[in-house]
């Protein structure tokens, strides 16, 4: 059975990511990044882990780097719950851009040279 003794709890895995998606409410995917060198060409691999975990305040956002902690199954998927959010994502305000305003900032043939850019002034 357990070996820790009543009121103190076992040691857990612990893992920091960053969060990834908002599935629905309670629920975040985060993705743990990590290198490793090929085994045989000994080229260092990118690799990830991605796991979805219980968020009970709803308190983490898209781009937040937060701390993990391993718990017993929640759902199906979630094996993971949030213990903490280590650090802030620096959003920017999100703005729709439309297609006018592409076309207004990308030069095209269309455009005559002279609307383009002053031409320059004669040497005389």
């Amino acid at each position: 059975m357990s070996t820790a003794t009543p009121g103190q709890r076992s040691s857990r895995k612990k893992l920091i990511g960053i969060v990834t998606s908002r599935m629905g409410d309670k629920s975040i995917k985060a993705t743990i990044p990590y290198k490793r060198p090929h085994p045989r060409y000994h080229k260092v691999i990118s690799r990830k882990i991605v796991v979805h975990a219980h968020d009970e305040k709803n308190d983490a956002k898209l781009g937040d780097k937060v701390e993990l902690m391993a718990t017993r199954p929640i759902s199906r998927l979630k094996r993971w719950r949030v213990v903490s959010v280590i650090e802030r994502a620096s959003t920017a305000t999100a703005e729709a851009i439309t297609e006018a305003d592409v076309a207004a900032s990308v030069p095209t043939k269309n455009v005559a040279p002279a609307a383009a850019a002053p031409a320059p002034a004669p040497q005389a």
